[in-house]
């Protein structure tokens, strides 16, 4: 069984930080990359930042010099650093993961962050 265990959302002021974690456990095998997407309500999903088994990263422009993707490929775990935090990054995280050479996609289950202004 595979499972997307997601940490560290919360209530956070304008301007300051939460870290994120998601560890892949179970068999996840040949993982393509992982990344976060985020969904705040009325609004669809949409990509924030991935990072591929060689390390390489995207991120949406809204977060890019704000949010910072990492990844311990020992552990299967990937973490999402964001700084700066605005009013408008209000949503429910989700951890992502595109595995099996491609073909298996999975999702965690959701954290969210909440950013007052």
């Amino acid at each position: 069984q595979v499972q997307l265990v997601e940490s560290g959302g919360g209530l956070v002021q304008a301007g300051g930080s939460l870290r994120l974690s998601c560890a892949a456990t179970g068999n996840f095998f040949n993982i393509i990359h992982m990344g976060w997407y985020r969904q705040a309500p009325g609004k669809q999903r949409e990509l924030v930042a991935r990072i591929t088994s060689g390390g390489s990263t995207n991120y949406a422009d809204t977060v890019t010099g704000r949010f910072t993707i990492s990844r311990d490929n020992a552990k299967n775990t990937v973490y999402l650093q964001m700084n700066s935090l605005k009013p408008e990054d209000t949503a429910v995280y989700y951890c992502n993961v595109l595995w099996l050479g491609g073909t298996k996609n999975a999702w965690g289950q959701g954290t969210q962050v909440t950013v007052s202004s």
